[in-house]
């Protein structure tokens, strides 16, 4: 997850920008300017993606819930080749983990993408609460045992160091950067075992991973099982689509969560639109939702290194603009809720129903605007995290963090131009909900 686009998605939202400018209103619904607007309470320090900055990049967040004190609560958060960091409920800054360091001089270094929560966890030692990261640059999984009762150094590396790539053979196909990226965890009610989903950079793969403990405190992992998404569609006049990319990437998949009740895995494939299978892999994906991008031929330039887009089709859908990210659950108590996704390519946020009987409907959507010249709304949106349940007195009725791809107000770099900030936004979900009418 970037906010640097790639050829294909720099085209691809200027072809939005035009195509939304033609639609009838009804059809546009997320991005004519109907949708609510809320603002955030607050917001982490900027992250800057360059050497000063320790090349941080604010990616994706988790919100852990603190049980036996819900107001001392914490956001965990990557930062990419920055690592990871964790944030109070007032978004200070409590702990920073650096990635790992590379093998070698001429290896990638570590670089931290996604994260997920996993409660109570079976250890060699007991149950503990761990944050799981994906970590792209070494194409392994890092596991976190949080401990609350360490207040300004929670989280503590569990991770075996024997733990295999998750799908690279050598380190020079590490180097290449197709590994790890987009994860979710998950806890199989029926066998108590517990896995991460994780997808495979410029490519269609997903892997069922099972996290395993091991004699010496440490958790390892090891794949079971793994699952390749379309990488070219039949479009209804007959001819085969893929999006346009750089000649030998695939439309890779990032945003990923499991509904726990049903075991229910979301994916959101970048440059196509949400899927919706088993988590355990074992079934055929059913496409949710495409992105209005979906079907619109491009021809890549190698000179330029970009897209050019041909004209749209009408094959795609009408509330996401690619990238489709952040894919994120809000759960009711009496089961019912809403799939939240980061529809980047509009900075908005569409929301769709639960209920995998109801056909994951479309429910609406809404906005993260600015609540003031210092504390600015989510642009390109990467990653998000919702909580829904009471977090103190800050928080009441619950907790959204949503990634901000572009900082502001912007910083200049001391060259004539600005440097890149990124950060995570924190917006009181009782605000979302009263907005949305959920």
């Amino acid at each position: 997850m970037t906010t640097h686009r790639t050829p294909y998605r720099t085209a691809a939202l200027a072809l939005a920008t035009t195509v939304l400018a033609l639609l009838p209103s009804a059809q546009a619904g997320a991005d004519d300017g109907s949708l609510p607007t809320v603002t955030p309470v607050s917001e982490t320090p900027a992250l800057y993606d360059d050497e000063a900055g320790g090349n941080s990049d604010a990616d994706d967040p988790a919100i852990w819930r603190n049980a036996a004190d819900p107001g001392r609560s914490l956001v965990i958060a990557t930062a990419k080749e920055g690592g990871l960091r964790v944030y109070d409920l007032d978004a200070r800054p409590v702990q920073s983990l650096p990635a790992p360091r590379p093998p070698d001089e001429d290896d990638a270094p570590g670089r931290y993408n996604n994260v997920d929560l996993v409660t109570g966890l079976r250890t060699s030692t007991g149950r503990a609460d761990v944050a799981v990261v994906s970590d792209r640059g070494n194409d392994r999984l890092r596991i976190y045992r949080i401990d609350p009762s360490k207040p300004g150094a929670p989280l503590t590396d569990i991770t075996d160091p024997a733990a295999a790539p998750v799908f690279s053979t050598d380190q020079s196909e590490i180097n290449d950067q197709r590994t790890a990226y987009g994860l979710a965890t998950w806890q199989d009610k029926s066998t108590g075992r517990t896995y991460a989903l994780v997808s495979r950079r410029e490519r269609t793969s997903l892997a069922l991973v099972e996290l395993k403990p091991t004699a010496s405190g440490t958790v390892t992992y090891r794949k079971v099982r793994s699952l390749d998404l379309p990488a070219s569609f039949r479009l209804p006049n007959g001819t085969t689509w893929s999006p346009c990319a750089e000649p030998g990437e695939l439309p890779q998949a990032e945003g990923m969560v499991v509904d726990p009740a049903t075991g229910t895995l979301y994916a959101g494939q970048e440059d196509i639109g949400i899927w919706r299978m088993r988590a355990d892999l074992t079934t055929k994906p059913v496409l949710v939702d495409k992105v209005r991008e979906y079907g619109v031929p491009g021809v890549y330039d190698e000179a330029t290194e970009e897209c050019t887009l041909g004209a749209d089709p009408g094959y795609g859908g009408e509330r996401l603009a690619a990238d489709v990210e952040g894919l994120t659950l809000f759960q009711q108590s009496d089961g019912d809720g809403y799939l939240f996704a980061s529809s980047q390519g509009d900075d908005t946020f569409a929301l769709y129903d639960r209920e995998v009987s109801e056909d994951n409907e479309y429910e609406g959507g809404f906005r993260v605007g600015a609540a003031s010249a210092t504390l600015d709304g989510s642009e390109e949106c990467d990653g998000a995290a919702v909580l829904n349940a009471p977090l103190g007195s800050d928080y009441p009725n619950g907790l959204l963090v949503v990634q901000d791809g572009h900082e502001t107000p912007d910083v200049p770099d001391g060259g004539g131009g600005t440097r890149t900030a990124t950060g995570f936004k924190f917006v009181d979900l009782g605000d979302v909900v009263e907005a949305a009418d959920l």
